[in-house]
């Protein structure tokens, strides 16, 4: 099972947990939890107006063998307006825009996706339960 939480962060919230949302999906080849603005595909969504959020941002996949991968799906523009870091295990490491990432099996960790032109985030924790 993959364990995510979600919130969105400003920096008058900064510290806050309020509106935080939690997702949850099984390890079973082909599962997906999407994060994004458009509520229709996404089990985690940010503010409408958030734009540095594509509408579907980051994807969660469940490979053939129980293990997940994280990919920043590519949007509409050539290049984006935020950045994303993943923290496991307390090393941080920048994930390419179109990039995608194995996510520990068993392990937890933080994706962090910034606003390149303000003080917003959104932080997206993962724990895979095994």
């Amino acid at each position: 099972m993959l364990e995510l939480t979600m919130a969105a962060v400003t920096a008058a919230d900064a510290g806050a947990t309020a509106g935080m949302q939690m997702a949850d999906a099984p390890s079973e080849p082909g599962a997906v939890l999407r994060v994004g603005r458009d509520k229709s595909v996404c089990r985690l969504s940010t503010p409408d107006d958030w734009l540095f959020v594509s509408r579907v941002h980051l994807e969660f996949r469940c490979g053939p063998d129980g293990t997940w991968g994280l990919t920043w799906l590519r949007g509409s523009q050539p290049d984006p307006s935020s950045e994303v870091r993943v923290t496991v295990a307390g090393y941080a490491r920048s994930l390419a825009y179109g990039g995608t990432l194995p996510l520990p099996r068993g392990g937890s960790g933080e994706i962090v996706v910034q606003d390149r032109t303000g003080p917003r985030s959104v932080n997206v924790g993962f724990y895979h339960e095994v």
